[in-house]
C-alpha cells in the first residue's frame, strides 16, 4: 500500500519549469559536494525525524556493472568505504542500518557515481533517489516542520500524488522461493551430476560463485547473503581451452576457478574474446554463460526468503 504522504525534494526551482516539466534553469545535475548536498543530507533527516525515524532498512541495493550511467565516474569502494567492510558484508536487501549510515548512503547516491539503494521502513517512510538528484520521500506522517526546513535549506519539496507514484514502481512477478524444496532439488542436482555451480546474486551486478557438491549443501546455504538471487549452473569444465572455443556469440559472463581455489568472473564482449586466454592462463576449470538475460537457462533459480519464510526481496530473476 502507497503511504499517504509523497514529496519530491530538489534543487530545482519549480518556476524554472516548461509547460511540459522539463526543467531549464542554472542548477547542473552534478552534486556539489558542499552545500546543496548537505541541504539534501538534512531535508531527510528532518523528514526522518518527523515520521520518527531513527533506522532505515536497505532494499533493491546495486552495485555499477559493466555500463555504468552515473553522472560522475566510478570511484573505488563505490561509496561505500568506511560504512561496510571490504566484502561489503551488511549491504544487502533487508539490512538494518542506522541513520547516519544512512545519510551517507544518500550522499552517495546524490554523487551518483557508486552503490545505490532505496532506504525504507516498513510502512512508514522510504527514501528513492532517481537521476539527476531527484529525492522522493514517503513518510506516514504530514512532515510539515520537515517542509519548513526544506524551504529554508533552499531546496524545493513538492507533494506528489501517493496512488500514482506507487503504481509508477515496476514491482516483478512472484519468485520462486529458496525454500527446503528448492535445496532438497539442489542436492538432487549435485548429487546426480557430482557438482554444479551455484551463483549468488547478493546485489544488483555483483555476485559469488561456489562449485556445490552433495555434500556441501547445508554449509553453503548457511553462510549466503540474505534474500540472494540464486541461480544453478553446470560444473566448471576442466577443459578450459575447451571452453573459450565455443564461447557465446557477441557477449557472455566468463566464470573461472583460479589454482587456490577462488572463483571470479567477468562480462566480456566477444571484441575482448582474444584477450581472455592470457586472462585465464592459470585457471584450472572455466564456464561460460550467455551474457543476454534471454539466453540464459539455469538449472534452476530462486530468491533467498527471510527466516520466518515469506519472499520479501524484489528481485526479478
Amino acid at each position: 500500500m502507497p503511504l499517504p504522504h509523497v514529496f519530491q525534494v530538489t534543487k530545482y526551482d519549480p518556476a524554472d519549469r516548461d509547460e511540459h516539466g522539463r526543467y531549464h534553469g542554472p542548477e547542473d545535475v552534478t552534486s556539489d559536494h558542499g552545500v546543496v548536498e548537505a541541504a539534501y543530507l538534512s531535508a531527510m533527516a528532518a523528514f526522518a525525524e518527523d515520521t520518527g525515524v531513527t533506522r532505515l532498512a536497505i532494499r533493491d541495493p546495486l552495485l555499477p556493472g559493466v555500463v555504468t550511467f552515473g553522472v560522475e565516474a566510478p570511484i573505488e569502494g563505490w561509496g561505500l568505504a568506511g560504512l561496510f567492510p571490504p566484502d561489503l558484508t551488511g549491504f544487502h536487501d533487508g539490512a538494518e542500518v542506522d541513520l547516519a549510515t544512512g545519510l551517507e548512503l544518500l550522499r552517495a547516491m546524490l554523487r551518483d557515481n557508486g552503490a545505490s539503494c532505496d532506504l525504507e521502513v516498513d510502512e512508514r517512510f522510504f527514501v528513492h533517489v532517481s537521476f539527476d538528484q531527484y529525492m522522493v520521500i514517503g513518510s506516514a506522517e504530514p512532515c510539515e516542520n520537515a517542509i519548513s526546513r526544506t524551504r529554508s535549506l533552499g531546496l524545493f519539496p513538492e507533494s506528489m500524488d501517493p496512488d500514482h507514484y506507487y503504481r509508477s514502481l515496476e514491482r516483478p512477478p512472484p519468485q520462486r522461493p529458496a525454500d527446503d524444496a528448492f535445496w532438497t532439488e539442489l542436492t538432487d542436482l549435485a548429487t546426480h551430476r557430482g557438482v554444479v555451480t551455484l551463483e549468488e546474486g547478493y546485489v544488483l551486478n555483483a555476485c559469488r560463485w561456489h562449485r556445490v557438491a552433495a555434500s556441501d549443501v547445508d554449509a553453503i546455504r548457511a553462510r549466503l547473503t540474505p534474500r540472494s538471487r540464486l541461480w544453478v549452473w553446470p560444473d566448471l569444465d576442466d577443459d578450459v581451452a575447451a571452453v573459450l572455443r565455443e564461447l557465446p556469440e557477441d557477449c557472455s559472463e566468463i566464470v573461472w576457478e583460479h589454482r587456490d581455489g577462488r572463483i571470479t568472473s567477468c562480462h566480456a564482449e566477444d571484441e575482448h574474446y582474444p584477450e581472455l586466454p592470457a586472462l585465464l592462463a592459470d585457471a584450472r576449470a572455466a564456464l561460460a554463460i550467455s551474457g543476454y538475460a534471454r539466453d540464459r537457462h539455469p538449472l534452476l533459480a530462486a530468491v533467498l526468503p527471510d527466516d520466518d519464510g515469506v519472499l520479501r526481496a524484489r528481485w526479478d530473476l
